[in-house]
């Protein structure tokens, strides 16, 4: 894989490869690549997240290999980061730093997000896979397919109380 010599730009509403992942089984949230892994040589992967999901999110996890950060653009999120809890509004930006627990949830109807992985792992894999989905995914299912992409399931959803 070869990082792009070229700057690029990708209008909003679209993505880079224009597909639109829908995270299917964890949430109806759709992510949109802006940044590809491909375009950094595996560096960096940067998406837009429409947030379709009140009151849900991912389960509480861990990235074995990457630092993650979120920058809220429409809505608000809880956000737990190790054992501390930050309540998340536009313009506000959180750091996840690799293998340390995290978790969201959104609190409002609709929200949007950047969120940008480094380096790339394998995200835009993760949501391919989960885009796939036919029907809800077990527990166990979920589990398997973060471990399949670099991360571990190690709690619950958080709850939106």
């Amino acid at each position: 894989m070869t990082a792009t010599n070229n700057g690029f730009k990708v209008n909003s509403g679209e993505a880079r490869s224009g597909i639109h992942y829908k995270m299917k089984g964890v949430t109806l949230n759709v992510l949109d690549v802006k940044i590809s892994a491909k375009d950094t040589d595996g560096g960096l992967a940067v998406f837009e997240q429409n947030g379709f999901t009140p009151k849900g999110g991912p389960p509480l996890h861990i990235h074995l290999y990457q630092d993650e950060f979120f920058y809220i653009i429409e809505g608000e999120y809880l956000f737990q980061v190790g054992d501390e809890k930050y309540l998340m509004k536009p313009g506000d930006t959180i750091f996840l730093p690799r293998n340390v627990q995290h978790a969201f949830v959104q609190l409002t109807e609709k929200g949007k997000v950047i969120v940008a992985y480094m380096p790339a792992g394998k995200m835009e894999d993760f949501f391919k896979t989960t885009d796939a989905w036919t029907s809800p995914p077990t527990l166990e299912e979920i589990k398997t397919v973060f471990k399949n992409h670099d991360m571990e399931v190690v709690g619950p959803p958080l709850k939106a109380d």
